[in-house]
């Protein structure tokens, strides 16, 4: 079998910060019970992500794995999340991709719920709006797709597919899931996700006090 190549210099410093951010989200409570996962892109064919199934709260360097563009590993022994393909095919689409983070917050979980029937969560009127890369006013509106949760992952990718066809976004829900959630770099990425959580939370308030 030919021996993978790739930066492993890169591939340490990307573990570093990958492990730094789950610990992060992990005591936020945003990783219950071993969920979520997270991924950089390491070059234009390998990818670095979190190995299934570990405690995003205690990952080590070593529970960050490689793959390629098809989510397949690049190492015998090693096993990513069912969800990885999720994760590769933004970086296999998208060039300026650098991060994609996968989290499952209460507020992420219920607004999945409480929103599938409509197929998003509009957010209008926000400030926080201008936290997404491209969006430059407070006032626009921003959909937020809701998909339908399947456990075959590649019916789930191809639905992606068609929402990316459409037009720039930034992320989207799995319902009764969690969020997925990327940008240029774990910075970016990690902007958009907590701005994500901010505006979902913005909502359920919203709805309790209309109810």
């Amino acid at each position: 079998m030919e021996t993978p190549s790739y930066d492993h210099a890169r591939l340490a410093a990307l573990a570093g910060e990958i492990v730094a951010a789950t610990r992060e989200l992990s005591a936020l409570g945003w990783t219950p019970a071993t969920s979520s996962n997270f991924s950089m892109r390491l070059d234009d064919r390998h990818v670095a992500v979190t190995v299934s199934g570990r405690d995003k709260g205690r990952l080590k360097p070593d529970d960050i794995m490689v793959v390629d563009y098809t989510g397949k590993a690049v190492h015998e022994g090693q096993k990513p999340s069912a969800e990885t393909v999720l994760h590769t095919q933004l970086y296999a689409r998208l060039p300026d991709v650098g991060c994609v983070l996968h989290t499952h917050s209460l507020a992420q979980t219920l607004a999945s719920r409480l929103y599938a029937g409509a197929g998003h969560v509009r957010f209008e009127d926000y400030e926080l709006i201008k936290a997404f890369r491209g969006q430059e006013t407070h006032d626009t509106e921003m959909d937020v797709p809701v998909l339908a949760n399947n456990q075959c992952i590649p019916t789930l990718a191809a639905q992606v597919d068609v929402l990316l066809d459409r037009g720039t976004m930034w992320g989207y829900l799995i319902e009764g899931h969690g969020m997925y959630a990327w940008g240029r770099d774990m910075a970016e990425a990690r902007r958009h996700l907590e701005a994500f959580e901010f505006l979902l939370n913005c909502e359920l308030e919203m709805r309790k006090l209309r109810s």
